[in-house]
């Protein structure tokens, strides 16, 4: 049959050194995915965006921070599978094979997080991928004692920034003495997500002046406004520094100020309640600065909430990077909105306080594969949204963490019993996240978290009535700014 004579190619485009996999080596990391076993999957530890392929069988996997994208191309020899992070790569390597009139950015396809993608090149016609999930955390599991979600939700957070500090920092693992690029054994299956968390409450602090970890210690930036996510990732980076024998004036709090700030007079208040206000910088601009073009171009999205957001952290990372050159880590805490459920309902009239507290990682992956509103091209939820962190950064050449994005801290924020806790009550629904993340930052690192009133990134880089001026509120002059890259 001509069928089997067919000779598909796949080019991967994804950029192999950005996999930060903590207790396996790429190369299995890549089997596993292979496999197409979710219960494999899973247990890779870390940020990733895989592809594997036998024979005509590719699968592709990916953790919540990484963008992944795909598009299929039909030669007469075969099909031709592109894969990469960004649609404009895609459209290159498509244009440079002379397959670029097969091409609109809506027929790219991105692979949702949390599943294993299996395609099959078998040639015309193609069959839709298959998706299996990788990632379904337990539901309500834990008790409504508000000390004990907060000990288990700020404990898992400090572990994840604990393995990250780990590997940028290139010291050994003060727990087993392995050396910090050598593989950790995967977890069983089966075996608790939440580690134990008496490393982080119990260990000792070094004495001022005594020597901290040997090893390189690059700087570490916060993107840091003061709010609950900032601050608890902040104040549990500090934290850890010091259980970990590590010099915690690495740290800076970077705050973006374009005129009349309310973040930053917010930064400033949080760090000087708990006498940190030594680690605050702020990163002026103008509002000139911020370009809407550009940011869709970077985006390669037209959500507004999404664009305005990205034009705030391509402000940040572009003033982070005039200022030092050769900066290269940034944490933040995005993430920490949707596992907590703290998006105000009343912005989104889709959404009511069951559907919020009902669905699965709502807002993480949207309304899921399979649903009517799942968008094959963009994902949904933070799957998709997330490109407005990781967009940025790599533009300004920056590697970014986002602790919140974990599915480890996420299987904590999933078992919360949000239902009970809640009372189905919009007003306490929207409490629980202080009060989850102030005990749990006390119970972690012992210290008093401030804890303001919700605000969005780029309401507290620049007022809002200011924001207005410069950026439209109306999607569908966004999306046509979008779609005409590639008119």
């Amino acid at each position: 049959m001509l069928m089997d004579q067919y000779l598909e190619r796949v080019v991967d485009l994804l950029d192999p050194s950005l996999n930060c996999i903590y207790n396996m080596t790429v190369a299995e990391a890549r089997g596993r995915v292979l496999s197409g076993k979710p219960e494999a999957v899973r247990e890779i530890d870390g940020s990733f965006a895989l592809l594997a392929r036998e024979g005509k069988t590719v699968r592709l996997a990916r953790s919540l921070d990484r963008p992944m994208r795909y598009f299929l191309a039909k030669r007469h020899e075969g099909p031709a599978l592109v894969v990469a992070d960004r649609i404009d790569a895609i459209y290159n390597q498509l244009e440079a094979d002379g397959l670029d009139n097969q091409f609109h950015p809506s027929y790219t396809r991105m692979a949702p997080a949390h599943y294993v993608t299996e395609i099959h090149l078998i040639g015309c016609p193609d069959p839709d991928p298959t998706y299996t999930r990788f990632f379904t955390p337990q539901r309500n599991a834990l008790p409504t004692d508000l000390d004990e979600i907060g000990r288990r939700y700020i404990g898992a957070l400090a572990d994840e920034i604990a393995k990250w500090l780990r590997r940028i920092s290139n010291t050994a693992c003060p727990s087993s003495g392995r050396p910090p690029h050598e593989p950790r054994p995967a977890r069983a299956s089966g075996a608790p997500l939440t580690p134990s968390l008496s490393r982080w409450e119990g260990e000792r602090v070094p004495e001022a002046g005594e020597p901290s970890g040997s090893g390189v210690e690059p700087p570490i930036g916060v993107c840091f406004s003061g709010g609950i996510d900032s601050g608890s990732v902040f104040l549990v980076t500090y934290h850890v520094l010091r259980k970990m024998g590590l010099n915690p004036a690495r740290l800076k709090a970077f705050t973006l100020d374009l005129g009349d700030s309310p973040d930053f007079q917010q930064a400033r208040e949080f760090l000087d309640r708990l006498g940190l206000s030594l680690f605050l910088e702020r990163i002026a601009a103008e509002p000139s600065a911020i370009d809407v073009a550009e940011t869709i171009r970077v985006l390669e999205d037209y959500k507004p909430l999404d664009v305005e957001c990205a034009s705030m952290g391509l402000t940040l990372c572009r003033g982070i990077r005039t200022r030092y050159p050769d900066w290269k880590y940034l944490i933040d805490g995005d993430g920490g909105d949707e596992n907590l459920k703290d998006y105000p309902l009343e912005e989104n009239p889709e959404l009511t306080i069951r559907s919020v507290v009902n669905n699965l990682m709502l807002y993480q992956e949207g309304w899921g594969v399979g649903r009517i509103k799942h968008s094959l091209t963009y994902s949904g939820g933070l799957s998709r949204s997330y490109t407005r962190t990781y967009a940025p950064a790599r533009r300004f050449g920056f590697e970014g963490f986002s602790p919140y994005t974990r599915p480890n801290v996420i299987a904590v924020a999933e078992a919360v019993p949000f239902a009970a806790l809640s009372e189905m009550s919009v007003a306490k629904l929207y409490a629980i996240k202080g009060e989850i993340v102030s005990r749990g930052v006390k119970a972690i690192t012992g210290l008093d978290m401030p804890i303001f009133p919700k605000r969005r990134f780029q309401y507290g880089a620049l007022p809002k009535e200011k924001l207005r001026q410069r950026m439209p509120e109306q999607e569908a002059a966004y999306r046509k700014q979008c779609l005409a890259l590639y008119e």
